[in-house]
Parts: C-alpha cells; structure tokens; sequence
C-alpha cells in the first residue's frame, strides 16, 4: 500500500493495490474493478485501488499472507484455498452441500459472522463475497459413475477438492487456473471439478471433450482488506469502501447467475458435450459429499455445529 501527497495545496492521496489471480476479462476481476472504479468515484480519487489481474502481482497462493502482512493492502482469494488455516473458510466448497444460488446464499449468510470473526483474528477485514458459477466434471470422455474417475489425476485447488480426488481414488493434482491448458495438454492432469466460467476461460474445448453439470456446490471467492490499511481510512473513506462493497456483492451475485447461463452455452456452441449427471454419479458424488460434510463439522467443533444448524435451520 502506497500513501501519495500530491502537488501544492492538493489533499493526500491514497492508493492500494488488490492482487487476484484471475484474469482481466473474468466476471469476478471486472466486479472488483468496478468496485475499485466506485471507490475512486465516491472519495473524489482521495483512494485508488489498482487491481492487478491474472495473477502478475502476487500469486494466487500467496495473496491472503501479503495482505496479512500489510505488502498490499487488499486482495481477492478463493476463499476454500485457506481451508486448511481454519476449517471456516472450507464451508463453501463442502460439495452438495448447498447447490444452487438460493442455498448458496443461505449457506453464505450461516458463514458470514465467523469469517468476517476469524478474519478479525488475522488482522483482516472482509469487504465482500461472491460465489462462481456450479462446479461441474470436465473430462476427455463420459464420465458415469465414480468408477470412471479411479486412478485418473484429479485436478484440485484446495482442501476439499483434494479430498474428493481421494474419495474417489484418483490422483490429486494440484493446478491453477492459468496452468491448466498446459497441465491437460503434458498429461500432468485428465479431469476437474470446476465452473462453466472456468472452462471457457481456459478453452477446455482443446484438450477436454465432456462437462458433466453436477452443480456439485458454489464455491466464493472474497474481496477483503488489511484491517490497519483500512483504520488509517478517513471516515468519508470507509464509508465509500463499505457502500462499494455492499453494491459489489449484490452485483457480483447476479453476474455470476449470467455468466452460468452464458458460460454453459459457449461450452456447447465450442464443442463440448455438455450433459447431466447419471443417477450412479450423483448418488457416488452424495456419498463422497456426505463423508466430507461430517468431515469438515468434526474439524469445525462447535462453531461448524452453529454454522450448519444455522443454515439447516
């Protein structure tokens, strides 16, 4: 984070950079550059926030500790990539859990008031959050059952991605987005969970043939800032900062609901098979799902017990 004085007789003006890994032409990077577009608008350019896409800044993995640390004063994770630090920031991701908006948004306000809690602790702030389109199975064939995924190397991106590929009996591997053409392409990796979104981002069309629409769970990321980066605010400042937020999580909402509808079609009209799951790979996919819920409410202790009955209830 950067705090420019400009030329004679002009106000102080502050400026903060915001990491993410996806690229420029994502939905989630366009909501917070629209967001940070809002914030300059609202403080009179007193705050810029320069986003810096795809990854080029600070790498994905790395984002949460370099806002941690105060190196930049805000960023944008997926959230489940820190599920291994706290059980709470695994909830999104436990698959069929909540597998549409409506859930998703139940599940979302469940979480809210421990993760804005144990982000506190770290010395963060969240700002807002915005799920990504249903996660689906992408493959170079058919995939019918849970069968057809043993032995094979599963894409993952966090906790419970990987514990799927376990569950399943395939190999987890690692990948990040921006690798992933390049992954498909060495054989370092044959199938993945993930969006629509995620798989015409990375023209899955050249090296995947099949998307299985399971709408397995909606996975968030999190826009979200360092606590002392935002006290230092003028109250005029936070005040922006926080009526952004709210207008881009409304926002990011409803892009993401767009951009299932419009990704799903491009897959198609690109080549890709798009089908429903079989009735032996949803109930496979229940099952695995059933084993990382009770999993993940064990890890959580009683706040995971608050957390579910809150939104079972």
């Amino acid at each position: 984070m950067r705090l420019r004085v400009c030329g004679a007789g002009s106000s102080a003006q502050t400026q903060w950079d915001l990491p993410t890994n996806y690229a420029a032409g994502a939905f989630h990077t366009k909501n917070v550059v629209q967001f940070a577009t809002d914030v300059d608008r609202a403080t009179g350019g007193s705050l810029k926030i320069i986003v810096h896409p795809g990854g080029t800044m600070v790498k994905h993995a790395e984002i949460k500790r370099a806002v941690g640390d105060g190196k930049v004063a805000a960023g944008e994770v997926l959230i489940s990539l820190a599920a291994d630090e706290a059980p709470v920031y695994g909830l999104d991701s436990v698959p069929f859990l909540a597998t549409g908006y409506d859930g998703a948004r139940k599940l979302y306000d469940a979480q809210k008031p421990y993760l804005e809690r144990q982000l506190a602790k770290e010395g963060l702030i969240l700002l807002f959050s915005v799920p990504w389109p249903p996660q689906g199975v992408y493959a170079k064939r058919e995939i019918k059952s849970i069968d057809d995924l043993k032995g094979l190397k599963f894409r993952t991106y966090n906790v419970m991605t990987k514990r799927i590929a376990e569950l399943a009996g395939a190999q987890p591997t690692q990948i990040e987005v921006p690798d992933l053409p390049a992954a498909f392409a060495s054989g370092r990796v044959d199938v993945m969970m993930t969006s629509a979104s995620s798989g015409v981002q990375s023209k899955s069309e050249q090296y995947l043939t099949h998307y299985v629409d399971t709408q397995a769970w909606l996975p968030r990321n999190m826009v979200f800032a360092n606590k002392a980066a935002f006290n230092r605010l003028s109250d005029m400042e936070k005040n922006a900062v926080t009526e952004a937020a709210k207008s881009a999580e409304d926002r990011g909402w409803k892009m993401s609901v767009e951009e299932m509808t419009v990704k799903t079609n491009e897959l198609k009209n690109a080549g890709i098979v798009v089908l429903a799951p079989s009735p032996q790979l949803e109930s496979g996919l229940a099952r695995i799902g059933a084993v990382i819920a009770k999993e993940w409410a064990a890890s959580a202790g009683a706040d995971g017990v608050a957390m579910l009955d809150a939104y079972t209830k």
